[in-house]
């Protein structure tokens, strides 16, 4: 736990000041309602065509990551895949988001009645922005926001994501949407930090599950060792069931060797 506090704050400490994201999304919220625009760069391997699709090249050459904005259409894997940057086009009304657009590559058309754009801004400082939105928005534009954040350069969003995760006083949605990105961007960091969010017994059921399944798409070295610790030896029975629904789709030995050894027990 110690070292895990420890490396918490030392990843903290790289993060954009407090004051600097704060102030971005209070410049949001104060936007008129309509649509606020607002541009940043984005981590290396992350490239789209500013209209259809958004793709992960360091998860593969066909690794595809298909938003609510997908258009689709004929032709669309022929369109080139642009470096960036991150548009996101949030929808304002009475200083809330209600939902959330997140383009990469390609130009925003021109400017209609009722946009706020506010440029071009340092991708950490509004990608911390994002996730303090998310943190404080109560309906489904929560959700929408923390996606972009994740693919911020200069960004160490697990941290945050983790954070969001915990906080009990943001809305299920976003907290959930918070654990499916920390299993995304994390990796080894961020297992302990997710195991002890599935042994919290005072932690929300759909967030825990939630949970579960983020430790399933951790590399298998991370994730299943957690899985089969949780499977084992959770307090909750629920808990034990889906950790062991998850192995049993990893086809690792491991998840093998512990159903073995749980049928091989005399009754």
């Amino acid at each position: 736990m110690i070292r895990f506090s420890m490396l918490l704050a030392t990843v903290a400490a790289t993060l954009p000041s407090p004051a600097s994201a704060q102030s971005l999304a209070n410049r949001i919220r104060r936007a008129s309602d309509g649509d606020v625009r607002l541009a940043f760069a984005a981590r290396e391997g992350i490239c789209g065509d500013g209209q259809s699709y958004i793709r992960d090249r360091s998860r593969g050459e066909g690794n595809y990551i298909t938003m609510s904005n997908w258009s689709g259409g004929k032709g669309w894997r022929n369109r080139p895949c642009e470096d960036g940057p991150v548009r996101v086009a949030l929808k304002l009304r009475d200083g809330e988001v209600r939902s959330a657009r997140t383009f990469v590559g390609g130009d925003w058309p021109e400017p209609a009645s009722g946009v706020t754009d506010l440029g071009t801004v340092g991708a950490p400082t509004a990608a911390a922005a994002l996730l303090e939105l998310a943190r404080t928005t109560p309906a489904r534009g929560g959700d929408d926001v923390i996606f972009p954040a994740t693919i911020a350069d200069s960004f160490v969003a697990w941290v945050p994501l983790l954070a969001l995760a915990k906080d009990r006083t943001v809305t299920r949605s976003s907290r959930k949407q918070a654990v499916f990105w920390v299993s995304q961007a994390a990796g080894d960091k961020a297992a302990e930090g997710l195991s002890e969010l599935v042994n919290d017994d005072a932690e929300d059921r759909e967030v825990r599950d939630q949970a579960v399944f983020a430790l399933s798409q951790l590399p298998r070295d991370e994730g299943i060792p957690i899985l089969v610790r949780v499977a084992r030896g959770n307090k909750d029975p629920a808990i034990r069931r889906k950790a062991m629904f998850w192995l049993g789709q990893s086809d690792d030995p491991r998840a093998l060797a512990l159903f073995e050894e749980i049928l091989s027990r005399p009754n």
